[in-house]
């Protein structure tokens, strides 16, 4: 049999291969879903303040929530967070939150606030530290209690 034709064949079984994977990605579990795309939709809120006075509550928020705050500034429109280390659920483990906000403006003044919490756990901080695995937090009343504080901010600013 010519090479050629045995190349072809070979691409089209490849082919065939892939788009039959690719078929059945609506049926991976969320959690897999998750580490592939690596993006986890943001909580959103819109506040009635510029970017400065927005990012300013919700400066004001972590320090209320009891969050260290990382990095970040009005202008570069960012905010990372971090909790205090606890106890984890099982013994020798540790547990932690992470808190990215994104600040954008809107077209009528105002500011976009999006919101992303992780949690991480060291399954064994004696053992094994710095080795934690991150999980995105989706319904978790943190967001509404986060968001209320950067109003909060927001009004003492005024």
């Amino acid at each position: 049999m010519n090479p050629m034709i045995r190349l072809t064949n070979a691409a089209l079984w490849a082919i065939a291969a892939s788009l039959m994977l690719c078929a059945g990605c609506d049926e991976i579990p969320d959690s897999l879903r998750d580490r592939v795309d690596g993006a986890e939709a943001p909580h959103v809120r819109v506040y009635a303040a510029d970017q400065r006075t927005t990012y300013l509550g919700a400066r004001a928020a972590v320090d209320q929530l009891g969050f260290r705050f990382v990095r970040g500034g009005p202008a570069t429109g960012q905010l990372e967070a971090l909790s205090e280390l606890s106890p984890g659920d099982s013994q020798g483990s540790t547990q932690q939150f992470s808190l990215k906000a994104k600040f954008s403006p809107t077209l009528d003044g105002g500011t976009e606030v999006s919101v992303w919490l992780k949690e991480i756990v060291e399954a064994d901080s004696t053992n094994h530290q710095g080795f934690a695995t991150e999980s995105p937090l989706r319904d978790t009343p943190l967001y509404e209690t986060f968001f209320r504080a950067i109003q909060q901010g927001i009004d003492g600013k005024k």
